[in-house]
């Protein structure tokens, strides 16, 4: 194996880090193995790596035996990886996609997805990889470890209660996560200015008694404005409101004014587990229905 630090500097002698891609490389090697451990990648696996960089994580990924697709958005940054891995994507092991993991279409028998990637896409990818995964036409995921910045790991984990929102709110819905390492700035190069953790996520494939999109407006519409009580920011139908199968405006009035007495309404959205929210859910469904 070459080594972080051989792949990094081999790319930086093709061309100058890009700042606006967010591209910070890992350059401690332990950091990696501990990683691809963390995901307990085998031989009969195939990993999405979104953002390989130099491919200090492709390396270690596919030391392991298994099969990588890699998806990298800078062209030059593909040049560098076709040459490097030139043998591992002769044979097949690796598949390299030159594009925006956003809005390429993915493998559908990805099995787990492993990843350093740019923070600034930390959301939406996030969401990318939920519909992937509640695809039925795609294999579903059985692990996923992302390397992103300590805070955002901090939110999707809800470790303090400042974090509760709707982003570990709705995560929550799919899957079980947790945090393990912390990475310092000094792991990588060039150093990016926080700290980076470690976030594993893990399908539980929880059947939710209502349906999934009402209980994700319903979490996001009322933590858009988190200060304020559940009976104030949910008084307005959600403006995607008729994605639901059988839901409108109308529908998400009458429902409201069904429950606008119900005690729980006068609560801040912090104040609610995620199986509250489902109840809450149910119960705002079923009243409009006797309505």
């Amino acid at each position: 194996m070459r080594g972080a630090r051989q792949l990094v500097d081999a790319l930086r002698a093709l061309q100058p880090t890009k700042k606006s891609l967010g591209q910070h490389y890992l350059v401690h090697d332990d950091v990696l193995e501990r990683t691809v451990a963390w995901a307990e990648v085998d031989v009969e696996d195939h990993v999405l790596e979104v953002g390989p960089g130099p491919g200090v994580l492709t390396e270690a990924l596919l030391a392991t035996g298994c099969a990588v697709t890699a998806i990298e958005l800078d062209s030059g940054t593909c040049g560098h990886l076709r040459h490097v891995f030139a043998e591992a994507l002769a044979d097949g092991r690796l598949t390299l996609i030159e594009g925006d993991a956003l809005t390429v279409a993915w493998p559908r028998d990805i099995t787990k997805i492993v990843a350093n990637i740019p923070y600034q896409i930390s959301s939406p990818l996030i969401e990318a990889l939920t519909r992937h995964h509640r695809h039925p036409k795609t294999t579903p995921l059985s692990e996923i470890v992302l390397l992103v910045q300590e805070e955002f790991a901090e939110r999707v984990v809800m470790e303090y209660e400042s974090d509760v929102g709707s982003l570990g709110m709705v995560v929550g819905l799919d899957f079980d996560v947790d945090m393990g390492e912390r990475v310092p700035p000094h792991a990588f190069s060039p150093m990016p200015k926080v700290h980076s953790r470690l976030l594993r996520m893990t399908p539980h494939d929880e059947d939710w008694p209502c349906d999934r999109r009402l209980l994700v407006m319903m979490i996001q519409t009322a933590f858009s404005q988190r200060r304020k009580k559940v009976k104030r920011t949910l008084r307005k139908a959600p403006r995607r409101i008729a994605r639901v199968p059988g839901w409108h405006a109308s529908r998400w009035d009458r429902a409201y004014a069904a429950m606008q007495n119900d005690p729980r309404m006068d609560r801040r959205p912090e104040t609610f587990e995620l199986e509250e929210w489902a109840e809450l859910g149910v119960d705002f469904a079923s009243c409009e229905e006797e309505a």
